[in-house]
């Protein structure tokens, strides 16, 4: 906001018609107090909260209309095994491929440890029989690297792997994967705000010879994904759809199956809940619902009950056109505000769900910031991740209304004010 020029003399002017007034060379307009000694800007409180304050990167906020009473109980108390347990599962399944619109002949297994036990179980199965080049430019995609050099020990093992990367915020040149390589990334990175380009994963070529292994936990339901590029993808409830946790998903092509049954690592223990094949088949049971430890049947309903949700929304297409609404708030708000960026400043790689924002506050200032929110019951659970470089992070996927985060805005204004 920009004022006129104000002599040095003491000025009294008030103009209540139009909430303007200049005392002794300050200025008040409208909701704003600004020195001139300093140009220091006060907002007003702002008079309307989020209906839900909830914002959290994960566990994410439950789906609008959530009812714990609507759950379908009858498979509580009953074991997994039994029939009704294998049919919640067995539907859990199906209605997954039906709604993210999964090629007949891929399979879907429910596994445990969430997202990071899914895609551990893929490396752990798949990897050394290639070269293999891991792109990443947050932490987790970096825990992937780590997983491959320091645990799987890949490199000792004789196997090259290329480490392609980016700083937050930034995305690395994914044009470098090799197509006779096995290929590991992130398609949305959770941590740092920055997704692939929305371009069907063009970098992946159609007759590589190496699978691709896809983390797409922030992805699923909220972004387009080009499952003719993807061989093994991993996600978990508690993201887009607003689940529980501890479940993870995992999603197998032809391609992917051909290696599991084509290749065993060499001295490379499996824990039982890593092992999908016997006596060199894949466990064809999994992918049905006969999983490999016990799950919660409780999560298992409440997940179902997510993907009714979807269902009733439009399905994947229509929670990704809610996702893309939240983000275009805080993008009209972030273009009116200088003191409030996008951690990636390239809009083509920003994410839609892990909305990650830079504010000019040191970062003691950003805690403060993110505290007051939380102190007002306006935003809970903002604070950018800890490897992150100081920064606020706001989901903005399908479970969050656009309303709430419309709201949500002239409250980061405010608290932005009073911690400066």
């Amino acid at each position: 906001m920009r004022f006129p020029s104000v002599a040095t003399r003491s000025v009294s002017l008030l103009r209540n018609s139009n909430r303007v007034a200049f005392v002794n060379n300050n200025v008040a307009v409208g909701s704003y107090v600004a020195s001139f000694s300093g140009v220091r800007m006060m907002s007003s409180r702002p008079d309307i909260k989020p209906a839900n304050p909830e914002f959290s990167s994960g566990p994410c906020k439950k789906h609008p209309g959530f009812e714990v009473s609507s759950l379908d109980l009858r498979s509580l108390g009953r074991s997994h095994r039994s029939a009704i347990g294998k049919e919640r599962l067995g539907f859990a399944i199906s209605e997954t491929k039906r709604i993210l619109k999964i090629p007949d002949d891929y399979l879907v297994g429910i596994v445990p440890a969430s997202d990071t036990g899914a895609y551990e179980m893929a490396m752990w199965n798949m990897l050394g029989a290639r070269g293999v080049d891991i792109f990443h430019w947050e932490s987790f995609g970096k825990g992937w690297f780590a997983d491959a050099i320091s645990h799987l020990n890949l490199r000792e093992d004789g196997v090259e792997v290329n480490e392609y990367t980016a700083d937050y915020g930034e995305l690395p040149d994914m044009n470098q994967a090799n197509s006779d390589n096995d290929v590991c990334f992130t398609f949305n990175g959770t941590t740092s705000g920055v997704r692939v380009h929305d371009d069907g994963c063009q970098f992946i070529k159609d007759d590589r010879k190496g699978l691709t292994l896809c983390d797409a936990t922030s992805a699923c339901f909220a972004m387009e994904m080009p499952w003719d590029k993807l061989d093994v993808t991993t996600y978990s409830w508690q993201k887009v759809l607003g689940g529980e946790g501890a479940h993870g998903m995992l999603i197998l092509s032809p391609r992917a199956v051909e290696r599991l049954e084509n290749y065993t690592p060499a001295n490379r223990p499996l824990p039982k809940i890593f092992r999908m094949v016997k006596k060199g088949k894949i466990d064809a049971a999994l992918f049905r619902g006969a999983t490999i430890n016990t799950p919660s049947m409780l999560a298992v309903e409440d997940y179902i009950d997510a993907l009714a949700w979807a269902d009733s929304q439009g399905g994947a297409k229509g929670l990704m056109d809610i996702s893309q609404a939240n983000l275009k708030a805080v993008e009209q708000f972030v273009d009116q505000n200088d003191w409030i960026d996008f951690l990636a400043k390239d809009a083509s790689i920003r994410s839609s769900t892990s909305v990650c924002l830079t504010l000019d506050l040191s970062a003691e200032q950003i805690k403060a910031f993110v505290k007051l929110l939380e102190t007002e019951n306006v935003a809970l659970d903002i604070g950018g991740y800890r490897d992150a470089p100081p920064s606020i992070r706001i989901w903005c996927g399908s479970t969050v209304e656009t309303s709430d985060v419309k709201t949500l805005m002239p409250w980061l204004e405010w608290a932005y004010h009073q911690v400066k």
